[in-house]
């Protein structure tokens, strides 16, 4: 039974709240596995492994002796090693020192991999999740190959079959599927266009309606479109009374608009709705660097077709997985830097409250987006703890290379300071980000 059926009549708020705690605790135990499985193969012991943080739920030793244990409150972890002063693994006792089975006493090649596994652990996850799906959801096939068709309106023509290979649209040759984007902006915008197909053996040409209607196949959580209850699947027939029947009609309307409601009429299962909303600015990262900003209302289109698809072998998805957490990783850099030069706004930025909001969004629209989601939350957490910022495992890794320089490490006195500070900055982005969330950027 799927749980996203279940959650929603214990109220919206519950839900999400759900909805996150799941996609923390996932994103959390695999951070916290890392350190803790490095550690235990380099050789340093770990005395307590908590998924949460406060008051004790439930606790047992394993047989290395090691306490795993769930706190009261799931918004965090820790692993705490022998010899190490507190959970944040900063300081040690004066015995830790000399022990090599104690972070302080180990290695510093030992320390540095056990800090540096949790990020990257998180990495691994969001590339398993990412390779999975392309695994079980197969990639079109070259050349392009009608599967099932979604639903529409009744008015549209359709003369394509499951099973046709299209070989032109509007008498242009259809390209590999990676060009095909290219290819759809290449076309007249018209209602209806030719189709050369091929079958049975036989090539013949039909009529059909344009290749990417305005169509909405995914939601944007917190946007426009959302935020009215906006559903996958429905179909935008028409903006403030004019007909549209292209994806990129709907794209010119809402530019134009600069923000000031549109009136949208819908097709959703064989029923008109109309809706009124107002396209919000946002800023997007481009494939090939940069942001782009531009009124959006939060829906992405696609073709009105399922395309056949190939199976995709291990070593393929998973390098597609790689791709696309060195996509996010890169997206999310740039994003930074653009905020921090003013290039693009500060609303960018979330807090727990709009990660909470996004979780509910995401499971609300079904397993798979939530599963997608937890792979993109998961990067983004390993990228932050990177960062080189005390307090964070970026932070331990700075304090490790000026180990790696000068012999030693940083005096007491100065750990506790860049702790402070580095502390201060945590509370300080994340102060802001919920400012963000309740009231900068609604």
């Amino acid at each position: 039974m799927d749980m996203t059926q279940i959650l929603p009549q214990f109220g919206g708020a519950a839900f999400t709240i759900i909805a996150f705690v799941v996609a923390l605790s996932i994103i959390v135990a695999i951070h916290e596995y890392g350190h803790y499985i490095v550690g235990r193969w380099t050789g340093i012991y770990a005395e307590v492994f908590s998924l949460g943080i406060g008051p004790v739920l439930f606790s047992r030793a394993d047989k290395h002796g090691t306490r795993w244990q769930i706190a009261a409150l799931p918004f965090g972890g820790y692993v705490k090693f022998l010899g190490d002063a507190n959970v944040a693994s900063v300081g040690a006792t004066d015995d830790a020192k000399t022990e090599r089975n104690t972070m302080a006493g180990a290695p510093l090649w030992a320390r540095s991999a056990t800090v540096v596994a949790g990020p990257l652990f998180n990495f691994a996850l969001s590339i398993l999740i990412f390779a999975t799906v392309m695994v079980f959801d197969g990639r079109a096939s070259d050349p392009l190959t009608m599967d099932e068709v979604r639903a529409l309106p009744d008015s549209y023509t359709m003369e394509l079959e499951q099973g046709d290979e299209i070989l032109s649209i509007g008498g242009q040759d259809t390209p590999a599927l990676a060009d095909f984007d290219g290819f759809i902006d290449s076309l007249p915008i018209e209602p209806t266009l030719e189709y050369r197909v091929l079958r049975d053996g036989q090539d013949i040409t039909v009529r059909a309606l344009y290749p990417y209607p305005a169509m909405v196949l995914a939601l944007n959580p917190q946007s426009a479109a959302f935020d009215i209850d906006m559903k996958i699947g429905d179909v935008i027939t028409a903006i403030n009374g004019a007909p549209i029947f292209a994806f990129s009609q709907l794209q010119e309307a809402v530019a134009a608009s600069e923000g000031r409601p549109l009136l949208a009429t819908v097709w959703r299962s064989g029923e008109m709705i109309d809706f009124t909303l107002a396209p919000r600015s946002g800023d997007r990262p481009m494939p090939e660097g940069g942001f782009e900003t531009r009124y959006r209302i939060g829906v992405t289109g696609g073709l009105f077709f399922e395309a056949q698809t190939e199976s995709v072998g291990p070593v393929t998805a998973l390098w597609s997985g790689v791709k696309q957490v060195w996509f996010i990783i890169k997206s999310s850099l740039s994003g930074l830097w653009h905020m921090i030069t003013g290039a693009i706004s500060s609303c960018n930025l979330s807090g727990p409250i709009g990660i909470a909001q996004t979780s509910g969004a995401m499971a609300s629209q079904g397993a798979s987006s939530f599963i997608w989601f937890v792979a993109v939350l998961s990067t983004a957490v390993g990228l932050l703890n990177l960062l080189p910022v005390p307090v964070l495992d970026g932070g331990h890794l700075m304090f490790h290379a000026y180990e790696a320089v000068t012999g030693k490490m940083p005096s007491n006195t100065a750990l506790r300071i860049l702790m402070a500070v580095g502390l201060s900055l945590i509370l300080s982005l994340m102060v802001f980000a919920i400012a963000n969330d309740l009231f900068l950027c609604p």
